[in-house]
């Protein structure tokens, strides 16, 4: 028997101008008035802005300014490289270079939505009819799974901060979630359109970051098509693998058609590859345990939820299929010795759309439990960032204040009133938007959620715009970019360097420091990153010979272990 029984009433779905309101107001806030961040953000802007100012081997080999990055796929930086050539002279490359996030981002979403949207609507997902009728129609219904879906993304903590930097695994995310719809849409009417669609989507996964996820998506939708109907099984052999295959070889034949390396960079490329294989580990398992709970929230309440409601349909394609995707990745996951955020990023897609179809089984006592934790902790949090805003624009409680210039010692504040004007909204909707979910207490099955996104919406909002200067302060290479510069020749010369890719990447666009080539030291000038614990230079002799003299010293302010030194040759 299904466990859903439900009046239309509560398949009222949101207006659609609700909904792009809250995509844009999600994605917007954190593109614009910053730097490129410390770690990925910077690293990949660095090889986007390589590709688009260098030559045709930049483009088939992932760099930065010389720095070889065999472990990337190109996908990404092609498209964030076209859209600095595009725009970067109007906006900046810096934001040219983010301006795919939003792109990366729309398509993630519409893929959720619609997914969720052809599985609701289909016969077996549908709610009991009721005795006297008055039961929702299909469109209806799985339009309303599908905004819940769409909330559920929204508020999923994991993707926050990733969806707002035009990284690889931005762009993996969405095409998992693009290759579950495509999946829907063959399982429901067989074509080998729709195996060769998807076969285009696994093969744009593998020039995004590697073959290990498109080929564990590719077991789990073969398994599951040979449980349901072998014909999709022989289809996806036919049109999907070979489409896959063609796509991701034109970059491999181009490359060692044109690149004289291009082996040897492909040899490095696929043990990359191969090391995120291995027996399961405990280490996997405990990550996957600690940090999947906060990072797949709220999503994984409602989808366990939804796979122990519908055990007794456990079959039908809108448990069967999310399924099929989530355990695949799982087992890849656990299969890899190596866990870190990025791949997690993969099971948010078919959770969220699991978890869209736990909402209508959802009891009452649980959906006001989920409220009232979203309510306390999201307006804790909310309220703590206001606070901890006025100690630093005014500098009371002192002691919050005190914390917050410690961690970005020299930052001056600066006060935006238009950031406050779009703070201040923010927050009355917030409080209209509590008081309407509880004095009214709406049927409606995505209630559940609302005030979950809308929190996480609420706090990402304000820290984009009340603290975007002080995190830009504490994210940011560009004044240590501007320090080096400062003691190099005003006619620039080569530079040698140890520093990692996000240095190497704001070094070069703040500083426009001519870096060497890698692993050649040959330059008159040497940038030496290293801890400042470590008092001994030893390593410096042996890395790089010759005699150095110390021109300057220095760290970002919010950095209290990395230090960079600049030398200048002295002698022969």
């Amino acid at each position: 028997m299904k466990p859903v029984r439900l009046p239309a009433s509560a398949t009222s779905a949101l207006p659609r101008w609700g909904l792009w309101a809250l995509g844009l107001l999600y994605i917007l806030p954190g593109l614009i008035g910053r730097d490129p961040w410390k770690n990925e953000d910077a690293s990949s802007f660095g090889i986007a802005w390589t590709m688009a100012h260098g030559g045709l081997s930049d483009w088939l080999m992932p760099n930065i300014v010389g720095l070889p990055m065999p472990g990337e796929s190109p996908l990404p930086y092609w498209i964030g490289a076209i859209f600095i050539k595009l725009f970067g002279w109007l906006l900046g490359d810096p934001l040219a270079g983010r301006l795919p996030a939003v792109g990366f981002f729309l398509v993630g979403s519409l893929s959720v939505w619609y997914a969720t949207y052809l599985l609701g609507r289909r016969t077996e997902a549908q709610p009991l009819r009721l005795a006297f009728g008055g039961q929702p129609e299909p469109r209806d219904f799985g339009r309303t799974l599908a905004d819940g879906a769409f909330l559920i993304y929204l508020g999923s903590l994991g993707l926050l901060l990733q969806s707002h930097e035009p990284t690889a695994k931005s762009l993996q995310v969405s095409l998992v979630a693009f290759s579950i719809y495509v999946a829907v849409r063959l399982f429901e009417a067989r074509s080998l359109r729709s195996a060769a669609l998807l076969g285009l989507s696994f093969g744009l996964l593998v020039l995004t970051r590697g073959w290990l996820l498109p080929l564990a998506m590719l077991c789990g939708l073969l398994t599951l098509a040979l449980m349901r109907e072998k014909a999709i099984a022989r289809d996806m052999l036919l049109a999907t693998v070979p489409v896959t295959l063609l796509v991701a070889a034109l970059w491999f034949i181009v490359s060692w058609a044109l690149l004289p390396g291009a082996p040897a960079r492909f040899a490095i490329w696929e043990t990359i590859n191969l090391r995120q294989l291995s027996w399961p580990t405990w280490t996997a398992l405990s990550y996957y345990f600690k940090y999947g709970i906060w990072f797949a929230w709220p999503a994984w309440p409602f989808a366990g939820w939804a796979v122990y409601a519908w055990r007794q349909q456990r079959s039908t394609l809108h448990i069967a299929l999310p399924l099929a995707f989530f355990i695949s990745l799982t087992i890849m996951l656990l299969l890899n010795p190596h866990p870190e955020e990025g791949i997690l990023l993969p099971l948010l897609p078919p959770l969220v759309i699991l978890a869209a179809f736990g909402l209508p089984t959802m009891k009452r006592g649980a959906i006001n439990a989920v409220d009232w934790f979203s309510v306390m902790t999201l307006t804790a949090c909310a309220a703590f960032i206001w606070l901890a805003w006025i100690a630093k624009e005014s500098g009371w409680p002192a002691q919050i204040a005190r914390n917050v210039y410690k961690l970005a010692p020299g930052f001056k504040p600066e006060f935006n009133l238009i950031a406050l004007v779009i703070a201040l909204l923010g927050s009355v909707f917030w409080i209209l938007l509590v008081n309407w979910r509880l004095s009214r207490r709406p049927a409606v099955l995505w209630r559940a959620v609302v005030l979950s996104s809308g929190g996480v919406i609420l706090c990402w909002l304000l820290l984009t715009t009340l603290w975007l200067p002080w995190i830009n302060y504490s994210k940011s290479y560009a004044g240590v970019a501007a320090q080096i510069d400062e003691h190099l020749p005003v006619v620039k010369q080569c530079v040698d360097t140890n520093v990692g890719p996000a240095q190497r990447a704001s070094f070069a666009y703040f500083g426009q420091i001519p870096f060497g080539e890698y692993g050649q030291p040959h330059c008159d000038f040497l940038l030496y990153q290293d801890n400042i614990s470590v008092k001994s230079d030893d390593a410096i002799w042996r890395e790089f010979k010759g005699n150095w003299k110390l021109l300057w010293t220095g760290r970002r302010p919010s950095d209290r272990d990395e230090r960079f030194r600049l030398y200048q040759r002295v002698g022969n």
